[in-house]
């Protein structure tokens, strides 16, 4: 088969500001330089002329357009806005009132820019091949296996004791796949690619993960927190065999069993040995680009919260009154500890709360690092607490691959396919382009 094409859905805005540097073309025209798209009544005004979709052409391998307020990390907390630059052809259509912005490009040349905004341009070759083989797994699972496209971005069990929402890949309608965390980070040629990171993209071109002569649903995230998570603790339930958890070390040592709550406790309130259990500077680099090196506590954290703190962002988060907070209890929890189902008692109301993202969203004006925490109530010794501590566990849902762990393996020596074969222990590593 041939390297597929993508659409990459950017923004979304009445307004876009953006430059074209060198010749793009449009229909029978030429544009070059810097222009102002407006919605207005159903179409995208440029200058004097409106259509309610324009594609600009690129009309030579040297050209790229240039994006203003690009907002990046949407929802969590290190959101804020860029100025982004992107190869490729720029689309402009019409969405709910909006101008959406996509860029077309194909699936290498994607990969590029992906590899090096997940993650540093300076990480080790390992790790990046690594990282190249899920990535095009993970967006070619629903392109090139249409059984599996989504059609809705999350589902929700709703009763008067129980509030139960897992989140889907996106319901892309005009694009394939969005460019911030809720699907790869992509920032186009914004983050400087190296020579390195081209070449890990080339020894692997057109490798996946397959499973049954099928491609895998490749996840990845920061830090698992010493054991990776399942897949059904997080989203569908759904068991993947290459999605098994697996301990994160390099030495055989029995799984614990993490969804009993004591075992589950004395693990987050311990630091033991895993791969991503490391300070290292030099490491962490490689993962973590500038705004996410604002997060130093991600292994071990804690979250602290009065009283009057945890009332007032369960309301905001939920919409709930919940009252007086009176506990918070995990009543399930999955394979690296992450709670999959969490009680909250108040004196208005008692609701259980799931599964791991969305009980991430009620205890965080953003997010907090993962559901992998024990609850602390202080004082012990009385009906209503006055202060909430979260001690937690790893960055991310935890299910598939640990970017952190991952980058430990690669400095350690490890090539590519046995830190593949550590994160996917029943996939194999097959080439279809």
């Amino acid at each position: 088969m041939n390297e597929p094409i993508i659409k990459v859905g950017i923004v979304a805005s009445n307004e876009v500001s953006f430059t074209l540097e060198g010749i793009f073309a449009s229909g029978n025209h030429q544009y070059s330089g810097v222009f102002q798209a407006v919605y207005t009544q159903g179409l995208i005004v440029i200058g004097n002329e409106s259509a309610t979709e324009w594609l600009f052409e690129p009309q030579s391998s040297d050209s790229f357009f240039e994006i203003r307020d690009v907002v990046i990390g949407i929802d969590f907390h290190w959101e804020r806005k860029e100025i982004q630059r992107f190869r490729g052809s720029l689309q402009l259509v019409v969405e709910n009132e909006c101008i959406r912005v996509i860029n077309q490009l194909p699936v290498e040349e994607y990969l590029l820019s992906v590899i090096s905004s997940e993650m540093s341009a300076t990480a080790s070759s390992e790790l990046l091949k690594a990282h190249a083989v899920i990535s095009r797994s993970w967006l070619l699972y629903p392109i090139l296996q249409p059984e599996n496209q989504t059609t809705v971005s999350s589902h929700t069990i709703d009763t008067a004791e129980k509030h139960i929402r897992w989140y889907e890949r996106d319901a892309h309608t005009l694009f394939d796949v969005c460019a911030d965390d809720h699907c790869q980070r992509y920032q186009g040629i914004t983050r400087a690619s190296t020579e390195k990171v081209r070449q890990a993209i080339a020894e692997t071109r057109g490798l996946v993960l397959m499973d049954d002569g099928k491609i895998c649903d490749a996840r990845y995230y920061k830090a698992c927190g010493g054991v990776t998570e399942r897949f059904d603790s997080c989203w569908a339930d759904e068991h993947f065999t290459y999605l098994e958890p697996v301990r994160d070390l390099d030495i055989e040592k029995e799984l614990p069993d993490l969804s009993q709550e004591e075992n589950a406790r004395k693990w987050i309130l311990s630091s033991p040995d895993a791969f991503c259990n490391t300070t290292d500077k030099q490491v962490l680099s490689q993962v973590l680009n500038n705004y996410d090196q604002e997060t130093t506590d991600f292994y071990r954290w804690k979250v602290e919260y009065s009283q009057l703190e945890v009332q007032e962002l369960l309301k905001r988060r939920s919409g709930i009154d919940f009252g007086t907070i009176l506990s918070l209890e995990p009543l399930r929890r999955g394979s690296s500890g992450r709670i999959i189902e969490l009680k909250i008692s108040g004196t208005n109301h008692t609701i259980t709360v799931g599964k791991e993202l969305e009980i991430r969203k009620w205890l965080s004006a953003s997010h907090l690092y993962s559901s992998a925490f024990v609850v602390e109530a202080l004082p012990a010794d009385t009906a209503v607490p006055e202060q909430f501590i979260l001690y937690g566990a790893g960055w991310g849902h935890g299910v598939g691959l640990c970017q952190i762990g991952a980058a430990v393996m690669g400095e350690k020596g490890y090539n590519y396919q046995h830190i593949l074969n550590h994160y996917f222990s029943h996939a194999a590593i097959q080439k279809i382009y």
